[in-house]
């Protein structure tokens, strides 16, 4: 059975979210009147950025790693990743207590090396020029015997991002919008997912950095099309294509793209600080920034924005902010 073939539903969120229920963080719901007054709208903020380990990742790594079977579990879980991912494995696995190693990059922020240590996970590195972390992580699995986990083409991954979207239509049930960060699909194919079964008509749209549009660019023209890797401050957005997987779901359940600047992401990410006492990563600020940038053309209407994650490096976020 290819990738491809396996089909992702809402059930599979509804699932998930059973699983997840007393583990995962029911993240806040969170409005401000500046916003509103400065976006001419009302606007609704998923913040999971105050998730476990500081992002939305940690909600599917522990929907897929807690489907291992008995015969499964002794070999463990291996995962690649350079952020949010790495951490959001790492802790599920250490929760479930099953081993896990983490392929992460010669150059990765120590910051997010340390934490994936402390989780317990073995962290083994590359060189991010010269070699391919899907197939060394591949190598490792089947030396090991363990299973791997990837960062979103993968339909329990996506099953357990979706429930970001099933609790924010719980809570604000009548959204006739949602803008969701968009990297390899994951949460936005797991979103579109949850919102168009509780909400049929919402407008579902993914926001990406202007320089990593590969999302848009498929979407516009029907199919996966290939960019190179984008330079922008929106580390966790860098991909270089959709997902296999997560991409169908997108083009058949969402409306449309919005792209966003650095400089736009830096002014959301300010904005989040001095007026919601926020702490927000590039990443995690882009839908954020679309709102804030007048970009969605969301006038009067009654807006989901997710903020997916908050994991940034202090300097870095000291600098923004400055």
């Amino acid at each position: 059975m290819t990738i491809a073939s396996r089909e992702v539903t809402f059930a599979g969120v509804e699932a998930a979210a059973a699983r997840l229920r007393g583990v995962a963080h029911r993240t806040p719901v969170v409005t401000s009147r500046t916003l509103d007054a400065r976006a001419g709208t009302h606007a609704f903020l998923k913040c999971e950025n105050l998730q476990r380990m500081g992002a939305f990742k940690f909600r599917g790594a522990y929907n897929r790693i807690a489907q291992l079977t008995p015969e499964e579990r002794p070999g463990g879980v291996v995962a690649y990743s350079s952020g949010n991912h790495a951490q959001g494995v790492a802790l599920a696995a250490k929760l479930l207590g099953v081993p896990a190693a983490i392929v992460m990059p010669s150059d990765a922020p120590a910051a997010k090396v340390a934490a994936t240590r402390e989780y317990g996970a073995d962290v083994i590195f590359y060189e991010r020029a010269t070699h391919n972390r899907a197939e060394i992580a591949g190598g490792i699995a089947r030396e090991r015997g363990a299973t791997l986990v990837p960062p979103y083409d993968d339909p329990e991954i996506i099953a357990g991002q979706g429930t970001v979207a099933l609790e924010l239509l719980q809570d604000v049930p009548d959204l006739d919008m949602l803008l969701v960060p968009v990297g390899g699909g994951g949460l936005l194919s797991g979103c579109a997912l949850a919102a168009t079964a509780l909400r049929p008509g919402i407008g579902l749209y993914g926001v990406e950095p202007e320089a990593g549009d590969d999302f848009a660019r498929s979407f516009a023209a029907g199919r996966r099309i290939e960019i190179a890797v984008p330079k922008t401050i929106a580390d966790g957005q860098q991909t270089t294509s959709p997902g296999e997987l997560t991409f169908p779901i997108v083009k058949r359940l969402c409306a449309g793209f919005f792209t966003v600047s650095d400089d736009e992401i830096r002014a959301a990410m300010r904005f989040a600080f001095e007026r919601l006492k926020l702490v927000v990563e590039p990443s995690g600020a882009s839908a954020l920034a679309a709102l804030l940038a007048g970009k969605a053309g969301a006038g009067g209407r009654r807006v989901g924005v997710v903020l997916s994650g908050g994991n940034v490096d202090p300097a870095v976020y000291a600098a923004i902010i400055a």
